[in-house]
């Protein structure tokens, strides 16, 4: 807790913005975050979803403390245990047990990863409709269809075709 602070952080605010050199991630204790891409156009192609209990953290950027290539945005007013990148190294060389949660946190993430990735190349935007109301069942009521459909790879019209196609 020495290396951490619980802090508030408001529904559209940023954890981290894209061109920012990382020093901290954090936990979620309550609330609701996407990582997003925009590109040259300004489209947005959201990431990632993260919903309480996990990291948030633009890792690898973090890691080779380079400029973060996408942004970290609250969707929901929403409370984060914020932890300081260079105490955590710190603490991480006092005492294995941190490198066994790091490693199981990564682990955790990179099986995350490879499923999306497998379901973005493979599948079908209704299929990928479908797994998305089964993993995150509350979330089309708490977010804006246009960040669900970017989350799918979809634009906003598809999705819309794809509600309707479903429902009847």
């Amino acid at each position: 807790m020495s290396i951490s602070k619980i802090r508030q952080i408001k529904k559209d605010e940023f954890f981290i913005s894209e061109g920012q050199v990382p020093k901290k991630f954090g936990i979620v204790i309550n609330g609701l975050f996407r990582y997003y891409y925009i590109s040259d156009k300004g489209d947005e192609f959201t990431k990632g979803l993260i919903l309480k209990g996990n990291v948030l953290a633009a890792y690898s950027a973090m890691l080779h403390q380079q400029k973060s290539l996408f942004y970290i945005q609250a969707l929901e007013d929403a409370v984060v245990l914020e932890i300081d990148y260079n105490l955590w190294l710190e603490l991480q060389m006092q005492n294995s047990f941190w490198d066994k949660l790091l490693i199981t946190l990564l682990q955790k993430g990179y099986c995350i990863k490879e499923k999306r990735e497998r379901e973005l190349l493979l599948l079908d935007a209704e299929a990928r409709y479908k797994i998305f109301l089964e993993e995150f069942p509350t979330l089309e009521k708490q977010i804006k269809l246009q960040i669900i459909a970017s989350y799918l790879g979809i634009k906003p019209e598809s999705l819309s075709r794809i509600r309707k196609n479903i429902s009847s």
